[in-house]
């Protein structure tokens, strides 16, 4: 009888990906965790740092130092690789730079024989998740960004505050863009299963504290007001790549708003954008493709067409450096 045993890797080890690492190691996600970057003393020093902790977790998790080849048998791949965020930078400004670390991480990776799901949470993520499903030449379903998985937790937050709720009693999505021009469709949001529109009725008092565009715009700049505060975000990533890495391995079926390939749902093609997606062991199940209002379709076409403005940029930025 042969076990299998799974592995996770993880491509920059920075704070987000040294976080999330930490994140995956101490909820045993994986039998084994390999830890790879640029600079080899820093991912050395990350994945020993990692392994002194082992002792007190409940599972015991093989932390090692690695390379590009390790990947050929891992089951995902994380890649936080990217520039470190500069102050008034929104996440497309990263585009650039971002582009030629990930080809330089893709095509070794690939090289190795990989075959398992990419999990990008690198900036800007609906651009550099295409990037990679382009790159890679796997099944769309086997590219995911972190889209606005973490934009969408956030948006609970806030909901659950305005109405003095547990946020995991707010059901909410952010979609489209994981920056500026995400949106939110509010027809959709339910407190514990009541529609919010329906809150809003029976709750007068509360109308005052749920100013949509206040909350969508909250939303959406909120890690920049970490990022402002503390110089990065790192935790509710971390946290968040974690639960999708849990829904998985795990084949959890379980819907999370990920940067996913559009193939004509909510009338959007060639492009990742954040969408409710139900994922398990093959990555991408099935989209949950919810109704939108007419005004909610044309605030999500709107972010879309941002996404596919760049997205365009970087494939073209490829096609020239593959002709120097």
């Amino acid at each position: 009888m042969t076990i299998k045993k799974t592995k996770i890797a993880i491509i920059g080890c920075g704070l987000v990906g040294s976080s999330t690492a930490f994140s995956i190691l101490t909820q045993g996600l994986c039998d084994e965790l390999v830890m790879v970057d640029i600079n080899n003393e820093k991912s050395y020093g990350e994945s020993m740092d990692l392994s002194d902790g082992i002792e007190y977790l409940n599972l015991n998790v093989k932390v090692k130092n690695g390379s590009y080849e390790d990947c050929s048998d891992a089951n995902i791949v994380v890649i936080t690789a990217g520039p470190p965020p500069k102050a008034n930078q929104t996440r497309l400004d990263m585009m650039g730079i971002t582009q030629k670390i990930t080809k330089s991480i893709v095509d070794p990776i690939m090289a190795s024989g990989f075959d398992g799901i990419f999990l990008v949470v690198s900036n800007p993520v609906d651009v550099i998740a295409y990037y990679v499903w382009k790159l890679s030449g796997l099944p769309s379903n086997q590219v995911i960004g972190t889209g606005t998985a973490l934009d969408s937790a956030r948006l609970k937050s806030v909901i659950g505050s305005a109405v003095g709720t547990d946020p995991r009693s707010v059901h909410a999505f952010s979609m489209g863009e994981h920056g500026d021009s995400q949106m939110v469709p509010w027809s959709t949001v339910t407190v514990g299963g009541k529609n919010l529109l329906d809150v809003e009725s029976d709750n007068p008092q509360l109308v005052s504290q749920l100013k949509k565009d206040y909350l969508s715009e909250f939303t959406a700049k909120r890690g920049f007001e970490i990022l402002r505060r503390k110089g990065t975000t790192c935790y509710g990533i971390a946290s968040t790549v974690s639960a999708i890495v849990k829904a998985i391995l795990n084949d959890e079926h379980k819907v999370i708003p990920v940067s996913t390939y559009l193939n004509g749902e909510f009338g959007e093609s060639d492009v990742f954008a954040g969408v409710p997606a139900i994922l398990n062991n093959s990555g991408v199940a099935d989209l949950l493709t919810i109704h939108l209002t007419d005004d909610e379709k044309q605030r999500f076409s709107k972010s879309v067409g941002v996404i596919k403005e760049y997205t365009q940029a970087i494939m073209k930025i490829d096609r020239e450096s593959n002709q120097e």
